[in-house]
């Protein structure tokens, strides 16, 4: 008799699941890139614009200066606040809000007249979309959807935040020159709202979303889980702040950070085309100087996210501030009518360290609080940075209206530099820290 064979009736195993041949942590990446530059579109502003306003209106360098440490201030101390933010509602949403925002205060500016109109649009309005995109939204890109090489995507995204601010100021010195002041206010707000279609269509809150892992993950180091949209994200931030104040770490981050933001967004970012011009220079040969620094920015920071993968961070630290120090000491000495090669070597050498600290100062608040809250703590970090940012941004130009040159503004950040790398080498591992921060993520 010949036996039939009987259909396997057991259910097939499902075929294993393989991941996409282009990670979409890379995609985001790149829309997060692209978010930062457009954001810095409108950062590239009040260097460039500070005379135009000063001619037409008669307002003060310190005047205006205020307007730029309001939004500095605002830019940090919003940041950790838009990080739960995005734990809350999602990155996407919060992400199209600022653009709108940095958009709408970059574009009213073309109607105002008086001095509070400044402040409330370029500090107020611009201040908190610029702080929602600010590095706090880096740092929780790069905790979201990368294990694997975290160091260099954070000095890549880094490069395009500073970079941005720093590539625009020749377009935006130009248009201005050329068609005036508010037509450069109107094509930065045009170019944030072109980034928001790109936003819509390509960003994703967590890598789970799309069912997928973050890049690299690891049964020993998985990423951070899918967050609960639930609670005060306003609760979260401080609850944060709370437990990583008590710890001596924060401080000295947040000390040294602050260094960092009087040293590039306050003094050079705010006041260098000012300063060149003082010496002769043209503004617009002056903001393309300021452009040379983003370009060389873009390989310093990214090559400082690769050393951070490999080398120990405070060392890093230590290095940047002490270079930028020098730096600046040597600065009011190379100011002249024309660019010689001595300030063309200041530019280069400024440019590899202008923001060079974050991959190192990221990975430092990962390792010492943990993936889960890491993002706000280095959010409040951050907000120390752009405390210093102020505090120069206002200082400098008091200092200009008093002395007449910015000398003095300049030697001072260069000594605090040296202190910034002496507080980073005096960093040390807290006991328990990780731990107690992270009891605060839900």
């Amino acid at each position: 008799m010949t036996r039939v064979s009987q259909p396997d009736l057991r259910q097939a195993e499902p075929a294993p699941r393989t991941e996409p041949r282009l990670h979409w942590a890379w995609v985001v990446a790149a829309v997060t890139f692209l978010t930062l530059v457009g954001a810095a579109a409108f950062r590239s502003v009040p260097g460039v614009l500070m005379d135009p306003l000063h001619e037409e209106f008669g307002w003060s360098h310190g005047t205006i200066g205020f307007a730029v440490s309001v939004n500095l201030v605002l830019f940090g101390l919003f940041a950790p606040f838009a990080a739960a933010l995005m734990d809350r509602f999602g990155v996407r949403r919060v992400v199209v809000a600022a653009l709108v925002l940095v958009a709408a205060g970059s574009g009213l500016t073309v109607f105002m007249e008086q001095p509070w109109q400044l402040v409330l649009l370029w500090g107020v309005v611009v201040g908190v979309g610029s702080g929602s995109m600010s590095m706090a939204f880096m740092a929780t890109v790069t905790s979201r959807w990368f294990v694997a090489r975290r160091g260099l995507v954070s000095g890549v995204l880094t490069a395009g935040s500073a970079t941005g601010q720093l590539v625009f100021l020749p377009i935006v010195a130009r248009v201005a020159t050329d068609h005036g002041w508010r037509t450069a206010s109107v094509v930065t707000a045009a170019v944030a709202l072109g980034v928001v279609p790109l936003v819509l269509l390509l960003m994703r809150d967590h890598p789970a979303d799309m069912g997928l892992t973050a890049y690299g993950a690891t049964p020993e180091d998985p990423g951070p889980p899918p967050y609960a949209r639930v609670g005060s994200s306003a609760g979260r931030a401080l609850s944060v702040l709370k437990d990583a104040a008590g710890t001596r770490t924060f401080w000295l981050l947040a000390a040294s950070f602050a260094i960092c933001g009087m040293s590039t967004n306050g003094l050079i970012a705010t006041h260098f085309v000012p300063a060149a011009h003082d010496h002769g220079m043209p503004t617009t040969t002056a903001a393309g100087l300021l452009a040379v620094v983003g370009v060389f920015d873009i390989a310093g920071t990214i090559f400082s996210g690769w050393l951070t993968d490999r080398w120990d961070p405070r060392a890093l630290l230590v290095a940047y501030y002490g270079l930028r120090g020098v730096g600046l000491m040597t600065l009011p000495t190379l100011l002249g009518p024309s660019p010689q090669p001595s300030i063309l070597v200041f530019v280069v050498i400024y440019g590899l360290d202008w923001v060079a600290t974050v991959p190192p100062t990221v990975m430092l608040c990962r390792e010492r609080y943990g993936a889960e809250v890491g993002a706000i703590v280095f959010g409040w970090v951050f907000a120390a940075h752009q405390v210093g940012a102020a505090i120069a941004a206002v200082g400098a130009g008091a200092i200009r209206d008093a002395t007449g040159d910015y000398a003095g503004a300049f030697w001072t950040a260069a000594l605090l530099c040296l202190v910034a790398a002496g507080l980073s080498l005096s960093i040390r591992p807290d006991a328990g820290v990780g731990q107690k921060v992270q009891r605060v993520a839900p």
